[in-house]
């Protein structure tokens, strides 16, 4: 595959814009392999802190809304926040029972009042954010005086088995410029004292990270088109090799296939983290 030969003639310009491009493989591919396993652990923690009310950021398509709705008293409140208006059409029709709202809302700039929920919840979406602290302190704000901020965030690329291979495949097959959004973004913010500093500069006391690892199990092809189309990861293929990114996850497919079967069961790791509004 003549794959450097195109990044070569790739331009910015040719580019879908983000939201118009993954949100559908995102929710159809990635949610189910990597995000409903670690929704299911989120909403058992959220139900043991009982909250009346609670506020999710980066909720993207809705597995952690969704697994909160099934798990939690049903006359909780819950707010359902994304950056992407595309993941928020994608995944508010999904979920329409009483007391769940959709919104617009940008983590580091909350549209809400002080002092107005019990629970701020974000599964795997603080690694994304520009100003952590920023985000962290609008997480505090919002909370009532005692309330919890819990949310994930992925432990490193080697310990977590499809990212890897992902990552490993695409360095194969871009070697003088391969993709770095899995191991620069997504898989970047695992360092546990640094995330305890920021939290604690943020005003939150009490603060828990413990490791959950799980296991997921798909097709290898399903693996490498939600990493490869239902991420970032899709636009920095697609800038390297314009219009063969369906090439590009069947040669990741090929590859993963050769070393772990149709079928792997992949290991997973990641860190919950929880801390109190003092």
């Amino acid at each position: 595959m003549d794959i450097e030969g195109g990044a070569r003639a790739a331009s910015a310009s040719s580019l879908a814009p983000f939201e118009e491009g993954v949100a559908e493989f995102y929710d159809s591919l990635l949610v189910p392999i990597l995000f409903e396993p670690y929704a299911s652990e989120m909403a058992i923690v959220a139900e043991r802190l009982k909250p009346g009310s609670i506020l999710e950021v980066a909720a993207g398509t809705g597995a952690l809304t969704r697994a909160l709705r099934v798990t939690l008293d049903p006359a909780t409140e819950i707010v359902a926040t994304d950056l992407s208006q595309a993941m928020i059409d994608v995944g508010a029709p999904s979920l329409t029972m009483s007391r769940t709202h959709w919104m617009h809302a940008d983590a580091q700039n909350l549209p809400f009042a002080s002092s107005m929920f019990d629970l701020v919840v974000c599964q795997f979406g603080v690694m994304f954010f520009p100003d952590k602290l920023k985000a962290y302190d609008e997480a505090k704000r919002v909370l009532r005086s005692g309330g919890r901020f819990l949310f994930t965030t992925w432990d490193s690329l080697p310990a977590n088995d499809f990212a890897r291979c992902v990552d490993e495949c695409l360095a194969s097959l871009f070697p003088s410029n391969p993709p770095d959004f899995l191991r620069n973004l997504s898989y970047s913010y695992f360092d546990i004292a640094s995330i305890k500093a920021q939290m604690s500069s943020a005003g939150f006391d009490a603060i828990s990270c413990d490791r959950i690892e799980l296991t997921s199990v798909a097709a290898a092809h399903d693996i490498a088109a939600a990493f490869c189309q239902g991420t970032p990861l899709r636009e920095e293929i697609e800038r390297r090799a314009p219009a063969r990114i369906s090439e590009i996850v069947d040669e990741v497919a090929e590859r993963m296939e050769s070393r772990y079967g149709v079928r792997p069961c992949g290991g997973m790791s990641a860190f919950v983290v929880v801390g109190r509004a003092s």
